[in-house]
């Protein structure tokens, strides 16, 4: 459900996304975004608001971000054009590989960033939450490069389908807190991070790992994920000869896609796609398609599109990705959308697994669960487009999805065999 703004307002809005003006003072990014959160947690977020303005832009601690994305993360990660892919869509696709970075995806930009300002801030430890388990892994390495013990909370749920990054995070040094409440996925493991933080506002810093929950973190996060699009960007000139006709990107809270996205709002002629978890269907439940079928409402401190019931409670979402299945999405691609800036589409867990396996007979690449969403719904772009150039920001490695994929495969060869 898109929110209805008229058409001087969203005229003015995409200006100021377009010239980094949003969130505004009070956290918004237009009728999204704020900041809904317990007395207790006020002072931390005004610490951290305020070691963001000061820490943030400084030379000093741009210089050691910067060296740390280059010299321990890998960065710049490469631009790879998929040659046989495109002979076989019909169009020219072009891959963004953060999957290339450090730790295997798009997380490690954000958790070296914020351990580095969690050690400025003067934190004593560090507590992360993930679903995939990338930004567990993420933040765990991150924690370990400055010298921070860190405690990452994670559903049991996706501990079971994510074992070998539940393993990574031990071997880093971090603790693993099984979340047993709700869900048992990522919101739940937000919650209980939350109630952490709440416990010793002043010692903890909370490492969030999308663009999701109150402000400043969808700002930070996007700040600190936008060197994926600020790279694509020049690659793309560099070594395609231009910019492309179309980026996709995966969309659960929407760290990787708003850092592909928004170093782009300001080039008219690309069309920006993100892509959601379509699940097994379209009911409530079956699905984490939040901007496709969700409605405005309050989740984890922001105001944004969330999947609820009529009665506003939040519904349990269904992806085959762990990364995917959340009930919320971050405020500014709720803005996005409803300023028509960037289209959302779905993708299902069939046509997602489809498309990773494409991916891998094709290019030799295993791509995480997903951003095979994001292949998935390129593909059928292309085939109302071709000889068109496409980026795709590939997020993530699969190595993780591996126990799901086993799983897949022996239920489907159960299947054929009855």
């Amino acid at each position: 459900m898109k929110a209805v703004l008229d058409a001087d307002e969203a005229s003015e809005l995409l200006r100021a996304s377009i010239a980094g003006e949003l969130p505004d003072e009070r956290g918004r990014f237009g009728p999204f975004g704020g900041r809904y959160i317990p007395e207790t947690l006020v002072p931390a977020f005004e610490l951290l608001e305020r070691g963001i303005r000061e820490y943030l832009p400084s030379d000093e601690f741009q210089q050691e971000y910067r060296t740390q994305l280059r010299d321990w993360v890998g960065r710049p990660t490469a631009l790879t054009f998929a040659a046989r892919l495109s002979e076989r869509w019909g169009t020219k696709v072009w891959l963004k590989r953060e999957d290339l970075a450090h730790t295997g995806a798009h997380k490690i930009n954000n958790a070296i960033g914020q351990a580095l300002l969690a050690r400025k801030l003067g934190a004593r430890r560090v507590i992360a939450e993930t679903g995939a388990g990338q930004h567990g892994v993420a933040s765990a390495a991150a924690c370990a490069r400055v010298g921070l013990p860190c405690r990452v909370y994670m559903g049991v749920v996706d501990m079971q389908r994510q074992a070998p990054n539940v393993d990574r995070m031990h071997r880093l040094g971090a603790e693993v807190f099984p979340v047993e409440s709700g869900d048992k996925t990522l919101r739940a493991a937000i919650d209980e991070a939350l109630r952490e933080w709440v416990s010793d506002p002043a010692g903890i810093y909370y490492l969030l790992g999308s663009a999701v929950g109150a402000h400043p973190y969808p700002y930070l996060v996007r700040e600190l994920q936008s060197v994926i699009g600020t790279e694509a960007r020049q690659q793309m000139q560099d070594l395609a000869g231009g910019l492309p006709d179309v980026a996709f990107a995966c969309v659960g809270g929407g760290s990787n896609a708003i850092g592909l996205f928004y170093p782009l709002l300001g080039d008219s002629d690309i069309e920006l796609i993100g892509v959601e978890a379509g699940g097994t269907g379209d009911g409530l439940g079956q699905n984490a398609a939040t901007l496709a079928t969700g409605t405005p409402g309050v989740l984890q401190g922001c105001y944004s599109i969330i999947l609820q019931d009529e009665h506003g409670n939040i519904q349990e979402t269904h992806s085959i990705s762990a990364g995917l299945d959340y009930s919320g999405v971050g405020p500014e691609h709720a803005l996005l959308q409803a300023l028509g800036r960037v289209s959302y589409v779905t993708a299902s867990d069939d046509e997602a697994l489809e498309a990773l396996q494409e991916l891998c007979e094709t290019e030799g690449i295993l791509t995480a669960l997903e951003t095979a969403h994001a292949y998935a719904a390129a593909k059928r772009w292309s085939r109302d487009n071709p000889g068109k150039r496409i980026l795709i920001g590939n997020s993530g490695r699969g190595d993780k999805d591996m126990p799901t994929l086993a799983r897949y495969a022996a239920r489907t060869n159960a299947n054929a065999a009855a």
